[in-house]
């Protein structure tokens, strides 16, 4: 209740920035800033001390829910007599394209990787798990890319069941974005980490009502807790458009890029481009898939105008 008397019913507790920076408590920072250079991605700004503000808590939360919930395991484990064979931590982090998802799973990543209790810290982006571009074309999909419907979301709730059981030697199929395309005889192996991060699109999508009680399964069944990557849509959209525009002097340029075509054309001309695909296809997607999943995640972090985080919120329990 607020001063006003008002009942708070949001699900979630809200933090500024400043109040989630002092929930570090006396965490090590474990990076330096050649690190975080390393593992940021194009066009996406990252400061060591915004890792120090927003990512190092969230790791250090991370790090108290990975042992409560080995704990827990263990407790059913033995309730069950099983053998209480170890079972991977899974994250999921979704959000829009050109939002920094990529960045704060590396980060995440690396900071997770630091803790003592689970120095195995596996990354899968499901971009992997896109069909073909020989199939999307066949099925007229290729302007649908990274639709939900876009997805083998067969293949991929398979990786998520043997990895939530514990097996070994997993394999996840890698995506080129050089070709933009899956790549025939490549994949991630993922051996029975500590902890699985899992990004992409639209991996909170919801599966459809079940008919009869029969189960239906999704991708975020199997995760234990969610991130969801925010903010404003003009925001993302400048950010898509810087990210195309830097693309042509790198990926773009070289002759086996899908995009070659467009490394040479004017920066006006590029703008003109981005900003299509970007209405007519990345911000659809986003608008009537991946936004509408963001009150499913357990922590919000929203970005502001110069892409760092400006507030957090968390889930209560």
């Amino acid at each position: 209740m607020d001063c006003r008397g008002h009942i708070d019913v949001s699900p979630y507790r809200r933090f500024s920035k400043a109040q989630w920076a002092a929930l570090r408590a006396d965490t090590p920072l474990p990076l330096d800033a050649a690190d975080v250079e390393r593992l940021r991605g194009l066009n996406e700004p990252m400061s060591l001390s915004e890792v120090e503000q927003v990512y190092l808590p969230l790791s250090r939360l991370m790090n108290l829910y990975v042992a409560a919930t080995q704990g827990l395991f263990h407790a059913t484990s033995k309730f069950l007599g099983g053998s209480g064979a170890k079972v991977p931590y899974i994250i999921g982090l979704a959000g829009s394209v050109a939002v920094g998802k990529s960045t704060t799973a590396r980060i995440l990543q690396a900071l997770l990787g630091r803790w003592p209790h689970h120095p195995q810290v596996a990354l899968v982006p499901t971009d992997g798990f896109l069909l073909p571009n020989a199939v999307l074309e066949a099925e007229g999909l290729m302007d649908r890319k990274g639709f939900p419907e876009s997805y083998d979301l067969g293949h991929l709730l398979e990786f998520m069941s043997h990895v939530k059981a514990g097996q070994a030697q997993i394999e996840a199929p890698v995506y080129s974005h050089l070709t933009y395309d899956v790549v025939p005889g490549k994949s991630i192996l993922v051996d029975r980490p500590d902890i699985l991060i899992v990004e992409g699109l639209n991996v909170f999508q919801p599966a459809p009502l079940p008919r009869h009680g029969k189960v239906i399964p999704y991708v975020s069944d199997y995760f234990d807790f969610s991130i969801y990557v925010d903010a404003a849509n003009e925001n993302i959209r400048t950010w898509y458009i810087n990210r195309f525009l830097a693309l042509r002097k790198n990926t773009f340029a070289k002759t086996e890029s899908f995009f070659h075509q467009y490394a040479s054309v004017s920066d006006e001309e590029a703008r003109e481009i981005a900003g299509d695909v970007w209405t007519r296809i990345n911000l659809k997607n986003l608008t009537d898939n991946i936004l509408p999943t963001r009150q499913r995640a357990d922590l919000i972090l929203v970005k502001g105008r110069d892409h760092a985080v400006e507030n957090i919120a968390l889930r209560k329990i």
